[in-house]
């Protein structure tokens, strides 16, 4: 009765520990809530927003981004005219990477006279 006793505890503790550490065995993982992909704007200036977890270092086109405590990123920029990708890379302390990646149309309207 003991053993099992200890038997059950033990194999209770493993499995506790390793749901709590589910997000560390994860990796990184990002999320980009905005722009969304395939979208167009006519907009000059663009805002991509979005989400990071269990990350040691977050960059958006190879410079380097910031999250806020929960996650949150956001950065605005001012991308040509025409197709454009964003790419938000991620790395966690364990040197795991991750990216995602958003396209999107610039589209520059030329007014017409009549």
């Amino acid at each position: 009765m003991n053993r099992a006793l200890i038997a059950v505890a033990i194999v209770l503790l493993l499995g506790y520990g390793l749901f709590e550490a589910r997000k560390l065995i994860a990796g990184p993982e990002i999320t980009i809530t905005s722009p969304k992909d395939g979208s167009a704007t006519s907009s000059p200036l663009v805002t991509i927003e979005g989400t990071a977890q269990n990350i040691s270092f977050l960059t958006i086109n190879d410079a380097p981004a910031y999250t806020d405590a929960a996650g949150h990123f956001t950065l605005t920029l001012s991308p040509p005219a025409g197709y454009t990708i964003f790419t938000v890379a991620a790395v966690d302390r364990f040197g795991r990477r991750a990216s995602k990646s958003v396209a999107f149309t610039i589209v520059d309207y030329c007014p017409v006279n009549s």
